[in-house]
């Protein structure tokens, strides 16, 4: 019976580690396989990985682009035929729709996060949405459907 404590490798399935650097009679003593001399035969011998040996390395060949705007906003965004879809499946009420309300029903994370309605789809629904900010589309969509867009 096998515990688990009794169980060992397969005979033959694993390989000692060479010992190098123990003797003459070794075969791999004196330079213990290092060679004679240069850096790499020495104790401490380090490299950095994306080292090229003086070589222009890649992080200095390959030509720098792009650009990251570390002062750009990030908003919850959502479209105007997901709050059509919310109302219609009873989700949301047709009456006043703001962030905290999005936030209850989870369907935007982030309380921190500004909150923008972008104009993708329809609304039929006669709403009053409160929002940090609209798309030019939202605005013009939300009007014409009877609604009211009130830029926080």
């Amino acid at each position: 019976m096998d515990i688990l404590s009794n169980l060992k490798y397969a005979e033959g399935s694993r390989k000692k580690k060479k010992r190098v650097g123990r003797g003459q009679g070794s075969g791999h003593g004196g330079t213990a396989t290092r060679g004679h001399k240069g850096q790499h035969s020495r104790s401490g011998a380090k490299f950095r990985a994306w080292f090229e040996g003086g070589q222009m390395p890649l992080q200095r060949r390959v030509p720098k682009f792009g650009f990251r705007n570390h002062m750009r906003t990030e908003y919850n965004t959502i479209n105007l035929d997901e709050l059509q879809s919310l109302i219609d499946s009873g989700k949301l009420a047709a009456g006043k729709i703001d962030k905290e309300i999005l936030l209850k029903a989870k369907l935007i994370r982030g309380a921190q996060k500004p909150l923008k309605i972008l104009g993708n789809g329809e609304i039929k629904s006669k709403v009053e949405i409160t929002a940090d900010s609209f798309s030019k589309a939202a605005v013009e969509k939300i009007e014409k459907g009877g609604g009211k867009a009130i830029k926080v």
